[in-house]
């Protein structure tokens, strides 16, 4: 009977819909390497149009994650634990939330990037882009999980992925120090009020990975249980 009733709202597994929604967070924080090209190039029309598909996938994760809360049944028997599937979605659904903020703030100020820091900030979108792919990667794998039982080589292939997640996650670190040393080189020379914002887009483009990484961590949480 509960089989039935999984079937009913969610189809052959209890966590596709949290893996649909993270499939919407990817395709929104994908954007932002376009999105960034485009700001580096000053192509502010180009940017304005990136900026608004990564609001529409953004929303669209946003409804995903309504209807999720809204159809995850209570009183029910779960393969895994109800309070862990919507503090993963809500993690998720953070992760599409910085990456519209992020792109909206560039685009509201038009900023301008020192030129020596264009490569270095297009190196930081990607890895932090990286950490958000593996996340959905390893979400991807929580059907074989509950099918498994949450044991044997299928667990140690999820923690190699999130694993690997937190060593990506590392090197967005490293890569966000080295961009604050050179804006701390720079600075004087700089608007002081533009400089603060510059700040700010970098730890929000940091944030994509902090966060990504948080979903493979809550994860981790789940499979020690």
């Amino acid at each position: 009977m509960v089989t039935n009733i999984f079937s009913g709202i969610f189809g052959s597994s209890p966590v596709r819909p949290l893996q649909q929604h993270m499939a919407k967070v990817m395709a929104c924080v994908s954007e932002l390497a376009p999105y960034f090209d485009a700001v580096m190039d000053q192509d502010w029309k180009k940017a304005k149009e990136i900026h608004k598909g990564i609001s529409r996938f953004e929303r669209e994760a946003d409804k995903l994650k309504k209807q999720l809360r809204l159809r995850l049944p209570k009183g029910i028997m779960l393969p895994v634990s109800r309070r862990d599937l919507l503090e993963v979605l809500t993690m998720q659904d953070n992760v599409a939330n910085q990456a519209k903020d992020i792109s909206g703030l560039v685009l509201g100020r038009k900023m301008i990037f020192p030129e020596n820091l264009d490569e270095k900030i297009r190196e930081f979108v990607q890895r932090c882009i990286d950490t958000c792919a593996q996340a959905e990667t390893t979400v991807n794998e929580l059907d074989e999980l509950v099918e498994t039982g949450f044991k044997g080589s299928e667990l140690a292939l999820v923690e190699n992925m999130i694993e690997k997640l937190d060593k990506i996650e590392g090197d967005t670190d490293r890569i966000q120090v080295r961009i604050r040393s050179v804006l701390y080189k720079l600075e004087k020379d700089l608007p002081p009020i533009d400089v603060m914002f510059m700040y700010k887009v970098i730890e929000g483009i940091g944030n994509v990975a902090d966060i990504s990484q948080r979903v493979g961590s809550r994860l981790q949480l789940m499979l020690a249980r």
